[in-house]
């Protein structure tokens, strides 16, 4: 009988530890991340209170086009298409909005437009990052970079 009691308990311990155990490995979200597409790796350090996040490595560096280090080209703004995409911000003012959750703004330089986004960590190597233009939301998940 406390046999039984004693694999009860440790049952009930190990249901309830797990997720605990589980949120807390996976609450970081510094480091590198790898995006869906498997294009650029992105660094997530913790800044101001919030998230930053800069292109660290992208599969092409160098524009086909001009054989030149790749820029922030789609950029509206002159000034700011001439900018490496090497160490080009894509976050700003991703601040905290719950558990392992931030919102603030993603810089899309596929189209040089910035957008509401919210990014959760979804697990230890998992970060889910979605952006909204209007009432059309999207989002991708990007992997932990070894």
């Amino acid at each position: 009988m406390v046999h039984r009691f004693v694999v009860i308990v440790s049952v009930l311990w190990s249901l309830v530890a797990a997720p605990a155990a589980y949120a807390q490995a996976g609450g970081d979200p510094a480091g590198v991340w790898l995006t869906q597409a498997g294009d650029a790796k992105v660094k997530v350090t913790k800044c101001g209170g919030g998230i930053c996040g800069v292109i660290v490595w992208l599969r092409q560096p160098i524009d086909p086009a001009t054989a030149k280090p790749a820029i922030d080209d789609k950029n509206p703004n002159p000034a700011l298409a001439k900018r490496p995409m090497m160490g080009l911000p894509l976050f700003s003012g991703m601040q905290p909005a719950g558990p392992n959750k931030w919102s603030g703004q993603i810089y899309n330089a596929d189209d040089g437009n910035s957008y509401a986004s919210n990014i959760s960590v979804a697990g230890p190597d998992a970060l889910r990052v979605e952006g909204c233009v209007g009432g059309l939301c999207g989002g991708e998940t990007w992997t932990r970079a070894r």
